[in-house]
C-alpha cells in the first residue's frame, strides 16, 4: 500500500505488519544490487522511488512465500507499475475521486477509464456505488476485457438479524469499502475451495443503477473471522482520533473534494456533536496542508462550516533541519516553494472567512516565502516570519514546520510535545496568537488533513513509538 505515514516499512507487510528493518535492508541491497548488474550500461537507468518497492514487494512476497498479497494500485490503474499482474484472483475499485488530475485526467470519466485498466479477461472485478457515467466507463472496460464486473449491494443487506456489523474504521464511508472486502475476500475463499460459501453465479440485474444496470453481486452470511476482521480494523491516519489529555487529535488523510467531505462528516460526527464543555471554552483548530495539483481552495471551502477558531497551515516536514528524517523526505519539493504554497493556503482560508462573514477581518498581504525565510546560524534553521503586521488577531498562521505547529496548537498541555518557551525555544513571533485561549480552554479539538504525509508526520510527532 501506499503512501506509508512514519516508516516506508509500512508499505510491504506480512500478515498486517510492516516487515523488519532486517528484513528491509536485506530485500533492498538484494533488489538494487541485481538491478545494478542487469541494468543496460549505456541506456539504463535505476526504477524511480515507486516503482522501485514495487518490484522489491513483489520479490518480498515470493521469497517469503506468501498465500495472498494484497496489492494497492499507486496512481490510477492502466499505466500504474502494479499493473504487471496478468491473472489477479479478484480486482476491486473503491469510491471514484478526482485525484492526480495531470496525470489521470480532469474528469471522473477519464479517471474511471483508468481505474478500469486493472480488469483482466475471465477475472471477477467488483466495484461500489458509483455516479452513473463514470459506472459506465467501468462497465465498458470491463466488457473490453472479458471481466465480469459486479456491484457491491449495501452492507446493510449482509446483516442479518438487526445485527449491525461493526466496523474498526469510523466514518459513513468506511461502510461500501467494508462491503467492497466482502466481496473480494469471498472470491479468494471461493478459489481456495472453501465450504459452506454459494458459487458466485451471474445475477440477472434486479436493479439499475441510476439508469444503467451493472449486475448486483449476491449477498451471503459473513462468517465470524469476517465479522472479526470488520470489527478489528485498523489503518492509522484514517479517521483516526487520539486523546492527548485536553487535547484530542482527530487524523484523516482525505485530499480529494468527495474525501474531505467524508472527513466532515466523521469530524462533525466524532466533535462536534459533542456537547462543549461545561466547566470553560472549546477551541477548534484545524491542521492543513495539501501536496500536488490539489485545488486546495477548493477543498478549505468545505472545511469552513466546521468553524475553527484557528486554521494552522505547515510543510509536511517534522522539522525545519532537513536532516531529520529520510523516510519523510521528499526530494522533488523545497522548503521555500512547500512555504510559498502554506501562504497561499493561509490567504484563501482569510478570504473565504472574510466572505462567509461579510466583514475584513485580519488579512495577510501577499508575500513569497523567500523574502520571509531568515538563517538563524545559532541553531543552524530556517525560521518563518509570518506576514501578520497584527499577529495577536490571527485566525491563520503559518508554521515552517511540524513541529512548531504542534507546539503552538498544544502549549505545552500534551505530554508528547515539548512546551513552547518564551526563550527561542518557539522561535515563531506568532506564537502568542491564542496561545492563552489554548492554554486555557477546557478541550482542544484538532483536525489534522489535506495530505497523507502531513498526518503521517504528526503521527511521528504524537507517537514516538511508530518511528520504532
Amino acid at each position: 500500500s501506499s503512501p506509508h505515514l512514519v516508516q516506508v516499512r509500512e508499505r510491504i507487510r506480512i500478515n498486517g505488519q510492516p516487515i523488519s528493518r532486517e528484513l528491509f535492508s536485506k530485500y533492498f541491497w538484494l533488489v538494487y544490487n541485481r538491478l545494478e548488474e542487469t541494468k543496460d550500461p549505456v541506456h539504463g537507468s535505476m526504477p524511480a522511488y515507486f516503482r522501485f518497492l514495487t518490484i522489491m514487494a513483489f520479490h518480498v512476497f515470493l521469497q517469503e512465500k506468501v498465500d495472498l498479497a494484497v496489492v494497492e494500485v499507486g496512481i490510477g490503474g492502466a499505466y500504474d507499475c502494479t499493473n504487471i499482474i496478468r491473472a489477479p484472483v479478484v480486482c476491486g475499485v473503491s469510491s471514484l475521486g478526482i485525484d492526480h488530475t495531470s496525470i489521470l485526467g480532469d474528469t471522473m470519466e477519464k479517471i474511471a477509464w483508468q481505474k478500469g485498466g486493472i480488469f483482466k479477461p475471465g477475472v471477477p472485478a467488483f466495484t461500489v456505488a458509483q455516479p452513473e457515467r463514470p459506472l459506465e466507463v467501468l462497465r465498458d472496460r470491463a466488457q473490453e476485457q472479458g471481466s465480469p464486473l459486479y456491484l457491491c449491494p449495501e452492507l446493510d443487506a449482509f446483516e442479518r438479524d438487526h445485527q449491525s456489523l461493526e466496523l474498526g474504521l469510523a466514518g459513513a464511508h468506511q461502510r461500501s469499502n467494508a462491503a467492497l472486502a466482502l466481496q473480494l475476500a469471498r472470491t479468494w475463499l471461493q478459489r481456495r475451495g472453501c465450504e459452506g460459501l454459494r458459487e458466485l453465479k451471474e445475477v440477472p440485474p434486479v436493479t439499475e443503477l441510476m439508469g444503467r444496470p451493472v449486475p448486483l453481486a449476491p449477498t451471503f452470511q459473513p462468517t465470524d473471522a469476517m465479522i472479526q476482521g470488520l470489527r478489528d480494523t485498523e489503518w492509522l491516519g484514517r479517521t483516526q482520533v487520539l486523546s492527548h489529555g485536553p487535547v484530542t487529535w482527530y487524523l484523516d488523510g482525505a485530499h480529494t473534494t468527495s474525501s474531505i467531505q467524508a472527513c466532515v462528516r466523521w469530524f462533525r460526527q466524532a466533535a462536534l456533536s459533542r456537547d462543549k464543555p461545561h466547566d470553560g471554552s472549546e477551541v477548534r483548530v484545524l491542521l492543513f496542508n495539501a501536496t500536488g495539483d490539489r485545488d486546495t481552495a477548493a477543498l478549505l471551502k468545505l472545511l469552513v462550516p466546521c468553524h475553527f477558531d484557528y486554521a494552522v497551515f505547515c510543510p509536511n516536514f517534522t522539522e525545519v533541519s532537513v536532516a531529520s528524517n529520510a523516510d519523510q523526505q521528499n526530494f522533488n519539493v523545497t522548503l521555500e516553494n512547500a512555504l510559498t504554497r502554506c501562504l497561499e493556503n493561509q490567504r484563501t482560508w482569510t478570504r473565504l472567512l472574510e466572505e462567509k462573514a461579510g466583514q475584513d477581518p485580519w488579512l495577510p498581504t501577499p508575500l513569497r516565502a523567500g523574502g520571509l525565510l531568515q538563517a538563524a546560524p545559532a541553531r543552524g534553521t530556517l525560521l518563518l516570519v509570518p506576514p501578520a503586521p497584527r499577529p495577536l488577531n490571527s485566525p491563520a498562521l503559518v508554521f515552517p514546520c511540524l513541529a512548531q505547529a504542534l507546539r503552538w496548537v498544544a502549549q505545552g498541555r500534551d505530554p508528547q510535545l515539548a512546551a513552547p518557551t518564551a526563550t527561542g525555544a518557539h522561535p515563531h513571533p506568532a506564537a502568542s496568537s491564542g496561545a492563552v485561549l489554548l492554554r486555557e480552554a477546557a478541550t482542544v479539538r484538532v483536525l489534522v488533513t489535506g495530505s497523507l504525509h502531513l498526518v503521517g508526520g504528526v503521527l511521528r510527532l504524537l507517537d514516538p513509538t511508530l518511528s520504532q
